[in-house]
C-alpha cells in the first residue's frame, strides 16, 4: 500500500508516459478476473461467511477504521468475528496470529491496531485462505471472518464485498496503476455489495450512485503512556502541536484536526512508516493517529498523544448491513 503520488490526481505528461505499463497491468488484472469467472482458477470456501472490506484504488482509503467499526458491529449483533489481513509492512512470513503485544514491525501496524481495538482473533498472511483456515483452527468459535483488504484476493470465497473510497481523492485520474490509482476498473464498483465513501474534514462525497457515506471525525485523545486516560480534543493542553502521521493520505488527518480548531504544524511520513526515536522531538507535544501510535509506544515522549477516530456510517448503510448479516 502506498501514498497517493501527485500524478494520480490528474492526467498529465507522466500519466501518458506510464500508459503502456498501465495497459499491461489492466490486461493482467482483467485476465485474472476472467480466469476466476470461467472457473480456470477457483475460489475456496473456508466454511464460514466471509466479509471483505477493500478498495479498487491503491493507497489509504480508510478501510481499516471501517473494518474495526464493522467487527464491533458484528460483536454487538451477537456474532463471533475474526479478522484476516495481509499484514502489509510486516516482516512475518507464512501465517502469524496477532497478539496485543505483537511487534508492528512483524505483523503490520493495521492488524495490530485491529487486534487492540476489537479484542477478536486476527491472523495475518499473504495467503488469505491459509490465514482464514489457521484462524478457524485456533478459534473454532469464530462464525464470520472479516478480511481487511483483499478485494482482489479472489481465491478467498466471499459472501459480502464492501468497497471503500476516500471522498477527497475518489478514483483519482481514473487510470490503472501505475499511471493512476486503480487496481481494478471503475465498473468493479457495480459488482460489489456496497460502496462506502469516507468523508473527512471538508471533503465532499464523489458523485457515485448508490454509495453510502461514512463520516470519520476526531474522537478522544490519550497519552501514549496513559491510554486509559482519554480526553476530548478541546480538553487538551494549549500547545503548538506537531501533528505527525504515516498514513496513506496524511491530509485527511490534518483536515480533521483543523476542523477542530487545533493549532499544529503538520509532519507527514510515508504510509506505514516505521517510526524511530529520531523522527520526532522527544520533548515536543505530538499528536498522531492510533495506527502511528502502535509503533511509538516504546519510545514515546511524555506529551505524545494518539487520537481516536469516530466512524459514523449513515443509517441506511447500518440498516442494510444488519439485514445482510442476519442470515449469515
Amino acid at each position: 500500500m502506498v501514498s497517493h503520488p501527485h500524478h494520480w490526481a490528474r492526467t498529465g505528461a507522466l500519466t501518458l508516459l506510464l500508459l503502456p505499463l498501465a495497459a499491461l497491468f489492466a490486461g493482467a488484472s482483467w485476465l485474472r478476473r476472467f480466469a476466476y469467472r470461467r472457473g480456470w482458477l477457483r475460489s475456496e470456501s473456508v466454511g464460514v461467511p466471509v466479509i471483505v472490506v477493500g478498495n479498487i484504488t491503491a493507497g489509504g482509503s480508510g478501510k481499516t477504521p471501517l473494518t474495526i467499526w464493522l467487527v464491533n458491529r458484528l460483536l454487538a449483533r451477537g456474532l463471533c468475528p475474526g479478522v484476516v489481513s495481509r499484514g502489509y509492512g510486516g516482516t512475518a512470513r507464512g501465517v502469524v496470529e496477532v497478539q496485543p503485544d505483537s511487534q508492528p514491525a512483524e505483523v503490520g501496524d493495521e492488524p495490530l491496531l485491529i487486534r487492540i481495538k476489537t479484542d477478536v482473533p486476527v491472523v495475518v498472511g499473504r495467503d488469505r485462505v491459509a490465514a482464514a483456515r489457521t484462524l478457524l483452527a485456533r478459534h473454532p468459535g469464530v462464525d464470520v471472518i472479516v478480511s481487511d483488504d483483499g478485494l482482489q484476493h479472489y481465491r478467498l470465497q466471499r459472501d459480502v464485498e464492501i468497497a471503500v473510497i476516500d471522498a477527497a481523492t475518489g478514483l483519482g485520474n481514473g487510470w490503472p496503476l501505475p499511471a493512476g490509482p486503480l487496481r481494478e476498473p471503475r465498473s468493479r464498483l457495480a459488482q460489489v455489495d456496497a460502496v462506502v465513501q469516507v468523508v473527512r474534514g471538508e471533503a465532499q462525497p464523489q458523485p457515485l450512485q448508490g454509495a453510502w457515506r461514512a463520516d470519520y471525525t476526531a474522537g478522544r485523545a490519550y497519552r501514549l503512556h496513559a491510554p486509559q486516560e482519554k480526553r476530548a480534543l478541546r480538553e487538551l493542553p494549549q500547545h503548538d502541536w506537531i501533528a505527525a502521521t504515516g498514513i496513506g493520505r496524511p491530509q485527511g488527518f490534518f483536515d480533521m484536526l483543523a476542523a477542530q480548531g487545533l493549532r499544529f504544524s503538520p509532519r507527514a511520513f510515508a504510509d506505514h512508516h516505521a517510526f524511530q526515536p529520531a523522527d520526532l522531538p522527544i520533548g515536543a507535544a505530538v499528536l498522531m493517529t492510533e495506527k502511528d501510535a502502535v509503533k511509538c509506544q516504546t519510545f514515546a515522549g511524555a506529551d505524545w498523544w494518539a487520537l481516536e477516530l469516530d466512524v459514523a456510517p449513515e443509517t441506511g448503510f447500518i440498516d442494510w448491513l444488519d439485514a445482510r448479516i442476519r442470515p449469515l
